[in-house]
C-alpha cells in the first residue's frame, strides 16, 4: 500500500497510477482508503476531481521514499550476493538536494559501483557510524575524526510566510525570542553560534524542538512550526514564497563536511567517489551561495 500511496503522490492522479502499477483504479482506489484507516489520518485532499497532498501526506511520501529504497537494495544484497556496495551515511534533505540532482554522473561513468544511502542526522554520529563515508553539516571542530570540509554553505534563520510578516510588522528579535527554534544536525550549537553573531542572548529563547530528519524539518518550518536554519539548498521553497530568508547574519563558517572511514581511502572504490564528489563540491563557489539569499530584515 505504501508502494501504491508513492504511485499515486507522484503522479497526483489514481488513474496514472492504475495504468502505471497495472491495476484497476477501483483497486487503488480501495488501498489507498485502507492506508489511510489504518494510519488514521488522511493522505490526499480531494477537490474538483484533483488530488493534492495534506502536510502529513508529503511527509510519508518524504520518509517512505528513502526508506522503501533502503529496503529495496538491501532485499537485492540478501537475493543475489552483490559485491558489497559503497555505503554513505547523510541527511536525507542534502541526498535529495545536492547530491541525487548530480549523480547520475557518477553512475554513468561507474555503473559498476553500488551505492548505498543510509541517514544520518546528527553531525555527532559522524565519528561512530557504520559507513564508507559520512557527510554532514556542521562548521570545523565539532568532528574529532579526520574529515574535510566539501562546500561552503552558509545558513541563517527561515520561517514561512506568516512568520516573516510578523517580522516586518514586529522586528526580528522580538519574534525570534517568542517563537520555537527547529533544531539541526548541529542540535542547539548552530543557534548558539547564529544568537552570538547577532548580538541576541540564547538564552531568553523559548524551548526549541529537535526534528531529527532535515526534510521534515523542511516541512515543519513551512507548516509554521517555528523558526529554523537553512541555506541555499531550500531555494526552491524559496522562490516559490513558501520559505523565507529572516536576516542577513548568517553563518560563514559553516558547511557541508565530509569524513572517509579510517584505513578504508586505499579502497579504489572509496577513492573514486571521494575523488569525484570533492571534485562535485569545487565547483560551488561560497560567493554563488551568498548571492542567492534574499532577507525580509537586515538584522
Amino acid at each position: 500500500m505504501l508502494r501504491t500511496f508513492q504511485v499515486v503522490a507522484k503522479n497526483l492522479s489514481m488513474t496514472e497510477a492504475a495504468l502505471k502499477l497495472n491495476q484497476s483504479k477501483g483497486s487503488i482506489s480501495y488501498q489507498i482508503k485502507t492506508l489511510e484507516n489504518q494510519l488514521g489520518f488522511t493522505l490526499f485532499e480531494r477537490s474538483n476531481a484533483r488530488l493534492h497532498l495534506t502536510s502529513k501526506g508529503q511527509k510519508l511520501l518524504n520518509v517512505s521514499t528513502l526508506s522503501l529504497d533502503q529496503i529495496d537494495q538491501e532485499i537485492e544484497l540478501l537475493k543475489f550476493k552483490k559485491p558489497t556496495p559503497l555505503t554513505i551515511a547523510l541527511q536525507s534533505y542534502f541526498l535529495s538536494r545536492w547530491l541525487s540532482p548530480r549523480l547520475m554522473k557518477f553512475t554513468a561513468k561507474h555503473p559498476e559501483i553500488g551505492l548505498r544511502f543510509v541517514p544520518l542526522n546528527f553531525i555527532n554520529e559522524m565519528d561512530n557510524i557504520e559507513a564508507d563515508i559520512s557527510i554532514c553539516w556542521g562548521k570545523e571542530g565539532m568532528i574529532n575524526s579526520p574529515h574535510e570540509r566539501l562546500i561552503s554553505c552558509p545558513a541563517c534563520p527561515t520561517a514561512n510566510s506568516q512568520i516573516a510578516e510578523r517580522v516586518k510588522k514586529e522586528g526580528l528579535d522580538k519574534i525570534i525570542l517568542t517563537t520555537p527554534l527547529l533544531f539541526d544536525s548541529s542540535e542547539s550549537i548552530g543557534w548558539q553560534d547564529w544568537f552570538s553573531h547577532a548580538g541576541i542572548d540564547f538564552k531568553k529563547s523559548i524551548q526549541g524542538v529537535s526534528i531529527s530528519d532535515s526534510n521534515s524539518r523542511v516541512q515543519a518550518v513551512i507548516d509554521g512550526q517555528g523558526i529554523a536554519l537553512w541555506d541555499n539548498l531550500v531555494s526552491p521553497e524559496i522562490n516559490s514564497g513558501n520559505l523565507h530568508y529572516l536576516s542577513n547574519i548568517q553563518l560563514d563558517e559553516y558547511g557541508y563536511y565530509i569524513r572517509v572511514k579510517e584505513n578504508i581511502l586505499e579502497n579504489d572504490t572509496v577513492k573514486l567517489f571521494f575523488k569525484w564528489i570533492k571534485e562535485e563540491g569545487n565547483s560551488i563557489s561560497s560567493s554563488k551561495i551568498t548571492k542567492s539569499l534574499t532577507f525580509t530584515q537586515e538584522r
